[in-house]
């Protein structure tokens, strides 16, 4: 009897131990992970983030070896001067037209002139289709407050007028003001890039502004058609002429 009750005594006991053991795994492997998790906060924490003015100095830095490397190729002077020349070109023709292309110098008293004529044109342009949709814009106002033509003179406006093509006519001057709009913006923008091709052209490569030329006299092949025959014929014919050389140094 008692060997049973003692059997059974170590059969309580082992059962016991058994499960204290499974308590105690998940916890062992819980104090684990809570370890991991500190060290990988020890890790960041060692780990200085980076402030708003240290970004931006280091981008300030990154900008500045751009401006002096070229695929981690150092820029020699040479090509500092040109770039530096072109930037003041395009920018100062971007500021006030006409200022990159005197910068430039060369035949800027010609190009300068053609610029702003070309914005005097513009703006007369502009005037122009301003006036021609006020007039049929004021014509329509005038027919849908008093239901009749009007007395105008301008344009022949009046009577011989009718609503659709008054309205077709509106609407095609407000669409070639808008156009001139369009057009002098990109006139101001070529003035712009001809500063920088320029300065590009005149520090890159040497090319002159003589482009002289002379006059010769030439005796020039006459290929004549000699009817019935069916080809060209009379090759030792020759007409007197003259000839004209460029030289573009």
């Amino acid at each position: 009897m008692y060997k049973y009750l003692l059997l059974f005594g170590m059969i309580l006991s082992f059962t016991g131990l058994k499960s204290q053991v499974k308590e105690v795994a998940p916890d062992s492997t819980k104090v684990i992970q809570v370890q991991d998790s500190l060290k990988k906060k020890n890790a960041q924490d060692t780990t200085k983030k980076e402030t708003r003015e240290e970004r931006r100095a280091r981008k300030k830095a990154e900008k500045e070896r751009e401006k002096y490397y070229y695929k981690n190729i150092l820029k020699d002077s040479a090509r500092l001067e040109i770039e530096r020349l072109s930037r003041i070109a395009w920018k100062r023709s971007l500021i006030l037209p006409g200022w990159g292309q005197y910068t430039n110098g060369g035949l800027w008293w010609i190009k300068v002139p053609i610029i702003y004529g070309g914005f005097v044109g513009a703006g007369l342009t502009f005037n122009y289709w301003q006036w021609y949709y006020n007039e049929f814009l004021g014509e329509l106002q005038y027919r849908e407050e008093f239901g009749q033509p009007s007395n105008h003179e301008s344009l022949g406006l009046g009577s011989n007028w009718s609503i659709q093509g008054l309205v077709a006519q509106k609407d095609y001057g407000r669409r070639n003001r808008d156009l001139t709009i369009l057009i002098t913006v990109g006139w101001y923008g070529l003035n712009v890039v001809e500063a920088y091709v320029d300065s590009i052209l005149k520090n890159r490569w040497n090319i002159s502004n003589d482009l002289s030329f002379k006059v010769s006299p030439t005796l020039l092949p006459n290929y004549a058609y000699t009817p019935g025959m069916g080809s060209f014929s009379g090759s030792n014919l020759v007409t007197p002429g003259f000839k004209m050389t460029f030289t573009i140094k």
